[in-house]
């Protein structure tokens, strides 16, 4: 922990000190059909301040369905690898875009890329990133692992693990792992906890089959919880009672 944020930490009961945040592309959507709706994201750096203030250290992995979802229609029968390339580019957008929103409400942060796009944001450099968290700054990491076939779900696992993160938190838009759909069944039950081999025997989708085996081979625990409840973020780093934990 790096000392700029030694005192601040230490004033709260944090459950974690390093995490990486999984933010999805259709986060930044807010409720617009595609793209990055302004105020979404804007919250979503509040929510980020908010626990940055508390001194955890803070990287962020974010897909591109938003952008992508836009160009779709075009990308119809295309080879692919080329339209994985096409999704790594997005998440360079959304990168840009979070470092953006999240300057304007003081925080520092970095963008890193797993493709070489020097002119417009630094390439991914393990120890410059670690340096970066330990200084206190927030990672944000693009293009996905830079390889095509891969979703933002494993590049989540690999940086998680690559980062020596405590968890992986996966933000969606419910509030955890549910036993149903709780959209179309309102009895519907969420787990609290449960284990890997439970999820996987459950068919129950935390992550793609790639990400999960590889979070639960480095034994790092997933968190899934909803970035649309306001100060929910913060609430899983305090302990509360937010979420789904995905353990061994």
């Amino acid at each position: 922990m790096g000392a700029k944020h030694q005192g601040l930490s230490e004033q709260m009961p944090l459950k974690y000190r390093r995490i990486l945040l999984k933010l999805s592309g259709e986060a930044l959507m807010g409720d617009d059909a595609f793209g990055i709706s302004r105020q979404t994201i804007e919250r979503i750096a509040r929510e980020i301040r908010a626990v940055h203030q508390l001194g955890v250290e803070l990287a962020v992995v974010i897909g591109g369905g938003n952008i992508f979802r836009g160009v779709a229609g075009g990308a119809a029968g295309m080879d692919r690898a080329t339209a994985d390339y096409m999704g790594m580019l997005a998440t360079v957008m959304n990168a840009l875009a979070l470092q953006d929103a999240l300057r304007q409400v003081e925080v520092p942060a970095r963008t890193q890329s797993a493709l070489k796009i020097e002119q417009v944001v630094e390439p991914y450099i393990r120890p410059k990133a670690l340096r970066y968290l330990e200084e206190g700054k927030v990672v944000i990491f693009a293009a996905g692992t830079g390889n095509p076939f891969f979703t933002t779900d494993t590049a989540a696992a690999l940086r998680g693990a690559e980062m020596g993160v405590e968890v992986v938190l996966k933000a969606t838009k419910v509030d955890g792992v549910y036993d149903a759909d709780p959209a179309h069944y309102p009895q519907a039950q969420r787990y609290k906890a449960l284990s890997f081999d439970q999820a996987i025997r459950d068919n129950l989708r935390v992550m793609d089959a790639t990400a999960f085996a590889l979070c639960r081979d480095q034994r790092l625990p997933v968190f899934v919880f909803s970035i649309f409840k306001e100060g929910g973020l913060r609430s899983v780093l305090l302990g509360e009672p937010e979420g789904t934990l995905v353990h061994l």
